[in-house]
């Protein structure tokens, strides 16, 4: 299927909630970058923690690629800030941060297979066996990003630790593809309403991603900064879950 006839087709899934897409016990968010389980989940984890759910959220990138040629936030420093956004991000959703683990696998490099993969799918399984989850959300396949791809990859490594487990898909910048790319079959799943209050928990959150969303990195003309018309598609009244078949 081309992506324009599977983003139509996402955008009538229907609605659901937040039990029918998970009926029992709590979740795991697999991010890509810091930045990815706001504009993707934000709503899912606001809805799961107002339930009492276990969430718990991991960061598979160390997110340096944003700014790589920023003298003033050099790659420590550069980490170091945009792991402290994610803290302040999920604290706009309600989620402590403990519950955030962050792998630190290169940004631009994620590796989808060998060894780094195998032990961050062994990771995130442990991850999710500790919190009893029986949900994991992680990045669309089709993403055009190589970390959202290799998370997806990782995530489905995952899967042989965590029998009986729902996995699903988040699109993030897979909305951007060019409408002929064949990205397979077409969606099932749910959309999550998320509600106004919700909505406005979520866009505090992707806010508080300063350096992807604002100017706050100015040596580096070149560096990443999220524009507003993706932050308003992906801050708005659904979330996407597409599911992955067993």
């Amino acid at each position: 299927m081309r992506a324009d006839a599977f983003f139509e087709a996402a955008k009538t899934l229907p609605v659901a909630g937040f039990e029918t897409l998970v009926p029992a016990g709590g979740l795991v968010v697999v991010a890509p970058h810091p930045d990815d389980e706001s504009l993707g989940c934000g709503g899912l984890i606001v809805q799961a923690l107002a339930r009492g759910r276990a969430v718990r959220v991991v960061i598979v990138s160390d997110g340096c690629g944003s700014h790589p040629n920023s003298k003033v936030y050099p790659h420590a420093r550069l980490r170091d800030l945009r792991e402290s956004e994610t803290v302040a991000a999920m604290a706009a959703l309600g989620l402590g941060p403990e519950h955030i683990h962050f792998l630190r696998l290169p940004d631009g490099g994620v590796p989808s297979e060998g060894p780094q993969a195998e032990d961050a799918a062994a990771e995130i399984a442990g991850i999710a066996k500790k919190a009893g989850a029986a949900a994991v959300f992680v990045t669309w396949k089709h993403d055009p990003h190589c970390d959202h791809t290799a998370s997806a990859a990782i995530v489905d490594l995952a899967r042989k630790h965590l029998p009986g487990a729902a996995f699903h898909a988040y699109p993030v910048w897979g909305w951007t593809l060019p409408p002929e790319r064949e990205v397979g079959p077409a969606p099932t799943g749910y959309r999550l309403a998320v509600e106004d209050d919700e909505r406005a928990a979520k866009r505090r959150a992707v806010e508080a991603h300063a350096s992807q969303v604002s100017s706050l990195i100015e040596d580096d003309p070149e560096g990443f900064q999220l524009q507003p018309a993706m932050i308003d598609r992906l801050t708005g009244p659904h979330e996407w879950f597409i599911a992955l078949p067993g």
